[in-house]
């Protein structure tokens, strides 16, 4: 091997470096499953090939096709970018027989997506509870968060700690809740609500988010939108200072950025929605889910139509799954990165790290 080849994942000098933090990953798999059997779930398996996987225009699927018997098709399906579809089609219809507290550990796949927190498959953690809000979730993060870290710990002894280029988080502290809303206020200087005109419909001004970035220093450019606002300050100002020493929930994202989830009552712009935070780092998202299928009919077709101009088409709409959202007894969701949460528990510095055979 020359000086400039990399070693492939398999060698077992590859594995030997990689060993404790896979024994990490082990340790932290043990630990979620009696979490949740302790908390009286169902472990559920759902197919990773779906009819749509959503239209999130972050979000580029893996496109596939599905041939049936006696040459029928082939029909165009999806790989997964989450098990979130197929899991609320699952509380639909178990809530009526017991079954209204489902979890999975399941690989998903995103493509366009490589980095040292970023893989095209990885694991995600997801879960759901009826009869119950965003709140209960949180308190379900906090506790995997210092179960994972309490593992890890047992299989590295360096200490109950996430860490993440230089910065640390405690996972036994309270968690900050934040909203969105403060947050901007906090670390960039920008009234976010502001440039929601309406409450209702969730309209919006690109035009004053762009000058109270610009006046914040923030590069903006005459091309922008709203969200490409949101999401430059979001990632310049904002997110490097979340879930530093302790865990931040931050909360109540504006509606259009939660095609999902149930508007708050009493202030129809922002959503019951957080994403959990640790060295910086975004570990989890979660919402009390819509059930209202009437509005989620509507909000998938405004997305349809904003991924349709950037991209040139959009995935289907999943009917199946607007007819189980109907059908959708109050409940919550949440979603986490499980490679992403070793990665802070075992102190890796990439998610190839933690994983047992990356994409090549």
């Amino acid at each position: 091997m020359t000086s400039g080849e990399q070693l492939s994942w398999w060698n077992p000098e590859s594995l030997g470096r990689r060993k404790p933090f896979l024994e990490a990953r082990r340790a932290a798999t043990k630990a979620i499953r009696a979490y949740f059997q302790a908390e009286g779930f169902w472990e559920v398996e759902t197919p990773a090939v779906q009819v749509s996987p959503g239209v999130e225009r972050h979000i580029q699927p893996f496109v596939t096709a599905l041939r049936e018997p006696l040459g029928t098709g082939p029909s165009p399906r999806y790989l997964h970018t989450s098990p979130e579809f197929a899991m609320k089609k699952l509380m639909a219809g178990g809530h009526a027989v017991g079954i209204g507290k489902i979890m999975q550990l399941c690989h998903v796949w995103r493509d366009g997506e490589r980095g040292p927190l970023h893989h095209p498959e990885f694991t995600m953690l997801e879960w759901y509870r009826a009869e119950t809000d965003y709140s209960t979730l949180m308190d379900d993060c906090a506790a995997l968060m210092l179960g994972v870290a309490k593992a890890a710990e047992r299989t590295l002894q360096d200490g109950v700690m996430l860490r993440w280029q230089g910065r640390t988080c405690d996972p036994a502290r309270t968690s900050e809740r934040l909203t969105v809303q403060d947050a901007f206020l906090r670390h960039a200087g920008i009234d976010l609500l502001a440039t929601i005109d309406d409450p209702r419909e969730a309209a919006l001004s690109p035009s004053q988010l762009y000058r109270a970035a610009e006046g914040q220093g923030i590069h903006v450019s005459a091309n922008d939108t709203w969200e490409d606002l949101f999401f430059r300050v979001m990632l310049e100002r904002i997110e490097p200072k979340l879930g530093i020493g302790a865990p931040t929930i931050l909360c109540e994202y504006p509606a259009n950025l939660a095609a999902l989830a149930r508007r708050k009552p009493g202030d129809a712009r922002v959503a019951e929605r957080f994403e959990l935070y640790a060295c910086g780092v975004e570990l989890a998202n979660a919402y009390s889910e819509l059930t209202d299928a009437a509005e989620q009919r509507a909000r998938f077709a405004a997305d349809r139509a904003l991924f349709t101009r950037l991209y040139g088409a959009a995935p289907p709409v999943d009917e199946d799954f607007l007819e189980a959202v109907e059908k959708l007894p109050p409940c919550a969701g949440a979603a986490l990165g499980f490679d992403r949460l070793v990665m802070l528990a075992s102190g890796a510095s990439d998610i190839t790290d933690v994983l047992w055979a990356p994409v090549v």
